[in-house]
């Protein structure tokens, strides 16, 4: 069975009305405003994470190599999340019929979702990585070996993402999307599932086995009748931050494939869906720019670290405290 004949075709539908007006100007003020607010205060968290990153030098760091390029993904969510809000406002039947100018900023919003996954997936490796460093001591990655895993991830992301650009032509395909017109289903299957099990699965594992490890490490200390205290508190900051991190890619996420899902097994017509199900597209936006709000706080960002940071660059000193950021060894 085919995917047309599993899902059907937009053309078997009386979808008529392409320019039929069916927003109100407060519906679309009342959606875009807040999307353009949470992009701005993302691109300014993520800006943030860059400039300290850079300024105070950690980019030596392998984790450091990676939480600046997370934060780049981010920051390029944020901007095409922008342009794309934007549109909306300025022409929001663009985004239910679909238009080629909308494709554009579309696979660019792609290629830095995929893009984020990635670098997060990554991280999670580092992670898991530096805290088995003591049982096998050649496992631990180089900074080298950290831009590698950066370009990696920013290339798969542009190859995934821009097939819509690069000849996966959705616009001209009877079953485009309605929820993500110009995209079209076939093309959100192959590129959401994988990706969200890839989102959802492997930093669940990562840092499941993070805090195994630890728990290893302050048994075997204990049998020497060893302080515990360090790996107490260790265990106990991993196993918060990765219920944080788990949780944020879950309620980020979960939304849009849900609204996948929806979108091919439902043959909506787009007037017919309007305006709960338009609204409920919007709102999966929004919760994937939490996302990239969320990762510098989590990641890079505690304002007590920040705030110490930004110090230390106003009042240079030659007896500079270190201070420890949340990846830094």
């Amino acid at each position: 069975m085919n995917q047309k004949q599993l899902f059907g075709s937009r053309k078997d539908l009386n979808c008529s009305g392409n320019g039929t007006k069916v927003w109100s100007s407060q519906l679309v003020l009342g959606l875009g405003i807040p999307q353009l607010t949470i992009n701005l205060i993302s691109v300014a968290f993520n800006c943030t994470v860059i400039f300290t990153i850079v300024s105070t030098k950690d980019l030596h760091k392998p984790i450091f190599v990676l939480f600046c390029n997370l934060a780049f993904s981010d920051l390029f969510t944020s901007s095409s999340g922008f342009w794309i809000s934007v549109l909306f406002i300025t022409d929001p039947e663009s985004t239910i019929f679909g238009s080629k100018d909308i494709l554009i900023p579309y696979a660019f919003y792609t290629i830095s979702i995929l893009s984020t996954i990635y670098n997060l997936v990554s991280i999670g490796i580092e992670r898991y990585l530096a805290v088995a460093e003591g049982f096998r001591t050649r496992c631990r990655i180089s900074r080298n070996q950290a831009l590698v895993a950066a370009l990696i991830n920013w290339t798969l992301a542009f190859l995934l993402g821009g097939m819509p650009l690069m000849g996966w032509d959705c616009y001209k395909k009877e079953n485009r999307s309605v929820l993500y017109s110009p995209l079209c289903i076939d093309y959100l299957i192959f590129i959401t599932i994988p990706n969200c099990v890839v989102a959802f699965i492997l930093p669940f594992f990562t840092y499941l086995s993070i805090i195994v490890i630890l728990r290893k490490q302050k048994c075997a200390m204990k049998a020497h009748r060893q302080t515990l205290g360090a790996y107490k508190s260790a265990e106990l900051q991993v196993a918060i931050t990765s219920i944080f991190i788990w949780l944020l890619a879950l309620v980020s996420y979960a939304p849009f494939f849900a609204g996948v899902i929806l979108d091919a097994t439902m043959q909506l017509c787009p007037t017919g869906a309007y305006p709960s199900v338009f609204v409920f597209r919007n709102c999966t936006a929004m919760m994937i720019t939490m996302n990239s709000l969320g990762n510098p706080i989590i990641y890079t960002l505690k304002v007590k670290n920040l705030g110490h940071k930004l110090k230390l660059l106003k009042c240079p000193s030659s007896n500079r405290i270190q201070v420890q950021a949340i990846g830094n060894r």
